[in-house]
């Protein structure tokens, strides 16, 4: 997750009040995307979600 501007190419999505910028092709692959903001005892941070498969350790989500 980073800082970016809205591009020809891109998808915009807003939720809570916040902008979502995402490369079109890659949103049609991982959609629907779930952003939360989570507290646990372990910190907290962005809990990125979707049905997109992933490799490696991170399952179906990410924390960023």
């Amino acid at each position: 997750m980073a800082l970016d501007e809205l591009r020809d190419e891109d998808h915009s999505f807003d939720d809570k009040g916040l902008s979502y910028v995402i490369e079109k092709n890659l949103f049609d692959q991982v959609k629907p995307i779930k952003v939360d903001y989570v507290t646990t005892p372990m910190g907290e941070g962005f809990n990125i979600s979707s049905n997109m498969a992933m490799g490696g350790g991170c399952g179906d989500s990410c924390s960023c």
